[in-house]
């Protein structure tokens, strides 16, 4: 997915890269992850709610979204939930 913040297709162009390309390259790297049952946590936005539901089948150790409601909880069952500068700085790229 790109962004202002992230790039445009407009750099993948200029880079040689297909957007069909980039998609398959994360499909490859992806994993079908079905949710569990979780009792409801976001009552703001209960469609966030799914976001959670899959982070624990999936053992994630960190949620990366630009959703305020997730971010507000900061943690979920001890998975930490970053925006995508955070988790950037963390890794130090």
């Amino acid at each position: 997915m790109f962004s202002a913040e992230g790039g445009s297709l407009h750099d993948l162009q200029r880079a040689g890269v297909a957007a069909s390309e980039l998609t398959l390259g994360y499909a490859a790297l992806s994993t079908v992850i079905e949710a569990g049952p979780i009792a409801p946590v976001i009552f703001a936005d209960p469609d966030d709610d799914a976001v959670l539901a899959c982070a624990l089948p999936a053992q994630c150790e960190v949620i990366t979204s630009g959703d305020s409601h997730l971010l507000t909880l900061n943690t979920y069952q001890e998975i930490r939930i970053l925006t995508a500068a955070e988790l950037l700085a963390e890794l130090s790229l």
